[in-house]
């Protein structure tokens, strides 16, 4: 299932124009709705990922940006096949965008709080986001620990802030989790304490994953073969899976282990944790809702016996190669260089 966003300034004229290609690309697909989005501020356009208005995100990727382009609440333009500008792709250009993300499908539950509502884990280059979230995973995958607040303050100085401030917006938009202190909580794909879910770095060290989504996502992201030791909730069976940078040869033991994807039906309510600033997470944040419920399992049916035993948790099981993949799409463009 496509995850389809459309993010607009107020009243954009080329809004119209966009959902109504969009919908004839989509051929009247029953699996692919479309949520729209209404942008008002410049904040808000660098922590949804708007590109000028409107912005199509598709699976929580802008695919018709170029390189470095700067969010903002500014009307957008874009070239067609002939060359000539409009306010909105063509029907061919997001019909073809279309079957590429098709290709390799994520699954709409897994588009929500794990993946930031769809929206990917990308931190925006603008206020030093990105320069700060990448010098936070960096630190997890060469110490296997958060990085110090000197650090934090290097990354953010060229950019006319301090570490601190930036470390707030990202837990804001959930690129990582921040308790009432300022001291940090989760890490996405890394948990700065101990978690079921080992995860051995060739070459590095060994971490903790906030999940079992985010382990199969690490050695893509690092560019290094990983070891993910980790246990079936409930039994504390032992499992183990290696996983190559590649991904070709994914080993898994037992062989037919699973991965099974939950999370809250309810609201967290208290389980929500405040921030730096007091203010109460959002209840969707991913550290709150799903990461305790996206576990390893043995196999099918012992997964099925939890879920049978935890009636409040909604989800669904995810074949080996398919909890992989949504792995790699979360997590493997995280530590790529800003272009």
């Amino acid at each position: 299932m496509l995850e389809l966003t459309v993010l607009t300034v107020p009243d954009c004229p080329s809004e119209p124009v966009l959902v109504d290609r969009l919908t004839q690309a989509l051929d009247g697909r029953p699996d692919a709705p479309i949520i729209r989005r209404v942008v008002e501020t410049e904040a808000d356009a660098a922590r949804w990922g708007m590109r000028g208005s409107p912005t199509l995100l598709i699976n929580g990727v802008d695919v018709f940006a170029a390189p470095n382009t700067p969010t903002s609440v500014s009307c957008r333009l874009y070239r067609d096949e002939t060359g000539s500008t409009g306010g909105a792709p063509s029907i061919a250009a997001l019909g073809e965008a279309l079957r590429h993300a098709a290709q390799t499908p994520i699954p709409a539950a897994l588009a929500q709080a794990a993946g930031r509502s769809g929206l990917g884990r990308v931190a925006p280059v603008e206020g030093g986001l990105r320069a700060v979230h990448q010098r936070v995973l960096r630190a997890f995958t060469e110490t296997g620990r958060p990085p110090a607040q000197a650090d934090l303050d290097e990354a953010a100085a060229p950019y006319g802030t301090s570490g601190a401030e930036v470390m707030a917006q990202l837990h804001t938009a959930d690129f990582l989790r921040l308790d009432a202190a300022g001291a940090l909580t989760a890490a996405y794909p890394f948990s700065p304490t101990p978690t079921a879910h080992r995860v051995q770095i060739s070459g590095g060290p060994e971490v903790f994953s906030m999940c079992a989504i985010d382990a199969l996502g690490i050695a893509a992201m690092v560019g290094q073969d990983v070891t993910i030791r980790t246990t079936e909730p409930g039994t504390g069976t032992p499992i183990t899976v290696t996983v190559p940078a590649d991904g070709q040869t994914v080993v898994w033991e037992p062989a037919d282990a699973v991965v099974f994807y939950g999370q809250q039906q309810a609201d967290c309510g208290d389980c929500c944790s405040a921030g730096p600033s007091g203010e109460a997470a959002a209840p969707s944040v991913a550290a709150d809702v799903c990461c305790g419920y996206i576990n390893f399992f043995t196999s099918t049916d012992a997964a099925q016996a939890w879920v049978d035993d935890h009636p409040e948790i909604s989800g669904r099981l995810l074949r080996q190669r398919e909890a992989w993949e949504i792995g790699v799409h979360i997590f493997s463009p995280l530590l790529k260089p800003t272009p």
